[in-house]
């Protein structure tokens, strides 16, 4: 009977072991797709954000200091090719349904969905997820890394954009693949 339960017991011990290993991060299938020409992929040091005609506010250049880099990888769907973008997409969707992606909110318009998510603390954000995708042209990740971050600071750095101080001419870019 004890052989039976340490042989269980060891079993189920490396069950959880093998499982808790295929939990895969964020980052680890980003770099996996750096040499994937079917991958779209672009990184930004923060501080190249900060156009030359901003007018920050002092708050909006501390919340600038917490973002430290955006990394950006898009997979566009070129000619109706949509196999691997579905199995692609499902594995980012995996990925971050795992319990250290928070979600912040979703956003659904006629052609996109969004999904918003962070890691860290909600009072001390260490990376911001924007996942996108539109069926019909393809998905794109936001990878936003800095150092306690907050939501309500993403959102005001979210209002740069809109008034022009923040520079997103960087990300045009990607904006251009997704266009019919």
């Amino acid at each position: 009977m004890m052989v039976v339960a340490r042989y269980l017991l060891a079993l189920v011990l490396g069950f959880i072991a093998l499982t808790s290993c295929s939990d895969k991060s964020l980052q680890k299938y980003l770099v996996e797709k750096q040499d994937d020409d079917k991958f779209v992929k672009m990184d930004i040091a923060a501080s190249l954000l900060q156009g030359r005609n901003s007018n920050f506010t002092q708050e909006e250049k501390d919340i600038l200091k917490t973002l430290k880099k955006v990394n950006v990888v898009a997979y566009p769907i070129i000619e109706g090719d949509t196999a691997d973008f579905v199995k692609e997409k499902n594995e980012l969707k995996t990925i971050l349904d795992q319990a250290q992606y928070k979600e912040l909110t979703r956003i659904k318009s006629n052609d996109w969905n969004a999904t918003l998510k962070y890691t860290g603390e909600e009072d001390a954000i260490d990376e911001v997820i924007v996942f996108a995708s539109d069926d019909k042209r393809g998905f794109a990740v936001f990878r936003l890394l800095g150092e306690n971050m907050r939501p309500d600071q993403m959102l005001k750095l979210m209002k740069s954009v809109e008034s022009g101080d923040l520079d997103v001419s960087k990300l045009e870019g990607f904006g251009e693949i997704f266009k019919d």
